[in-house]
């Protein structure tokens, strides 16, 4: 813990947490403890933090709404970085910027007030703008590929701005996965009606009504090319599968529900539902979640 005791003192204006809890902060519910966890205040502390972590061979992970993540069981000697005070908002014409904590029930009731839409399908997704955009979030409809014009980010210590193209995204993939911090972003809605955009919450709320209730990560898989990767893990009879406390949902077939279970359950499930559904269909699932720390 030596190399953490000097952390609080010299960012005096990042708050700072001891014993960090993954399972209180994700929402799949377990997961070891970190020696600290930091929020940074602006975009310039931020980079300051990151570049002396690095400097210092500190270990670091980002954490947003700590959904789509499944965290180790194993006590984390490092800092998870959150950046859920990274909250400005505002608009300019059809264009809002939005930091990186930004949530997404705040992120929709900003654009509503503001006459913009474009982003009601990411409605009862649990996200920040920030890991929204990283892990490109969103649905068969919308994916914040769609909606992202700019995004400010650090990178190797340094303040920078990427275009749509050098975001690369693709199906919930972006570079900032490659370990580039998400800070903000520009994003492109449309000038809408309220009546407009509450007709389209409704659709999109409807559509998320049937998943999955209970602890869980959202989709496990990324849907196969031309399929559903809950189709495939029904089709293999693996609905209701468990491994310790995690279980396939009956419901949902990309859905693994935590029954009070711990992430080796989870992580063993995830490892004999890829097996069974390549073996019986030969097609390999790619993980949507990721791993931490």
């Amino acid at each position: 813990m030596e190399q953490f005791a000097e952390l609080p003192a010299r960012f005096p204006k990042v708050v700072w947490e001891r014993g960090f809890s993954f399972s209180r902060h994700t929402t799949i519910g377990c997961g070891g403890t970190a020696s600290f966890a930091a929020s940074p205040g602006d975009t310039e502390s931020a980079a300051e933090l990151l570049v002396y972590l690095r400097k210092r061979g500190i270990p670091h992970c980002f954490l947003g709404a700590g959904a789509n993540v499944l965290p180790a069981d194993a006590p984390f000697e490092g800092v998870v970085v959150r950046f859920g005070r990274l909250n400005t908002l505002y608009a300019d014409g059809e264009t809002l910027f939005a930091g990186a904590g930004v949530t997404g029930g705040a992120l929709l009731r900003f654009a509503c007030a503001h006459g913009l839409g474009g982003f009601e399908a990411f409605t009862g997704i649990p996200m920040t703008v920030g890991g929204g955009i990283t892990m490109n979030a969103g649905v068969a409809e919308t994916h914040f590929s769609d909606v992202t014009a700019t995004v400010i980010g650090i990178e190797r210590g340094k303040i920078t701005t990427l275009s749509h193209r050098d975001c690369a995204f693709s199906e919930k993939f972006s570079i900032f996965q490659s370990g580039i911090a998400v800070t903000g972003a520009y994003l492109k809605g449309k000038a809408s009606s309220l009546c407009e955009i509450s007709r389209r919450l409704e659709t999109f709320r409807a559509k998320r009504a049937h998943l999955p209730k209970g602890r869980s990560m959202g989709c496990v898989f990324v849907n196969p090319e031309g399929d559903s990767a809950g189709r495939l893990i029904e089709r293999c009879g693996l609905k209701g599968a468990r491994v310790g406390g995690a279980v396939v949902s009956k419901e949902h077939g990309n859905f693994i529900l935590n029954e009070g279970g711990t992430s080796a359950d989870v992580s063993t499930l995830i490892a004999l539902i890829k097996r069974e559904v390549e073996r019986k269909t030969g097609i390999l699932l790619r993980e949507e979640v990721r791993r931490l720390p």
